[in-house]
């Protein structure tokens, strides 16, 4: 049996979900490969979006996203995991976040990438700026990023 493999990456460089794709489907017993992809959409609080830049914390966002799939394996049977997080600024339509996870079954696969995510939104320390019509803002978690990561204590 394969080793699960963990891979993380915070880059300014863009991702090739097929290779990346590939590259996490490398364990033949497992039959479900689930993966979400986020990018820059045009609108976002009423406001239209023409661009978003995202900055880190170097070092402790990898560390906090290392976690997250530490913390994934632990709660799900699963094997592959995959975190890409792009910083930079971006135009509309680039892709900014890849989460991959292989796993035996679906629902592993499909909880730990939704765990994932959800703890992502909220605990890792990346900054968002928009550049709008009425000017550039940064945002903050909001309250739906902040619920997400809520169900998902205690709950096993």
């Amino acid at each position: 049996m394969m080793p699960a493999l963990t891979r993380i990456e915070v880059t300014a460089a863009p991702f090739n979900v097929e290779n990346e794709y590939r590259l996490a489907a490398s364990h033949h017993q497992d039959g479900a490969i689930v993966f979400f992809v986020g990018k820059v959409r045009d609108m976002n609080q009423g406001q239209a979006v023409s661009q978003l830049t995202l900055e880190h914390y170097s070092g402790m966002t990898e560390r906090v996203l290392n976690g997250l799939a530490d913390h994934a394996r632990e709660r799900f049977a699963v094997n592959n995991i995959t975190i890409i997080h792009r910083v930079g600024t971006f135009s509309l339509g680039e892709e900014i976040v890849l989460v991959i996870v292989s796993a035996i079954h679906r629902h592993a696969a499909f909880l730990a990438t939704e765990f994932i995510m959800d703890l992502l939104k909220s605990q890792a320390p990346f900054w968002k700026r928009e550049n709008t019509a009425e000017g550039t803002r940064w945002l903050s978690p909001t309250l739906q990023d902040s619920t997400a990561s809520e169900k998902w204590n205690n709950k096993e």
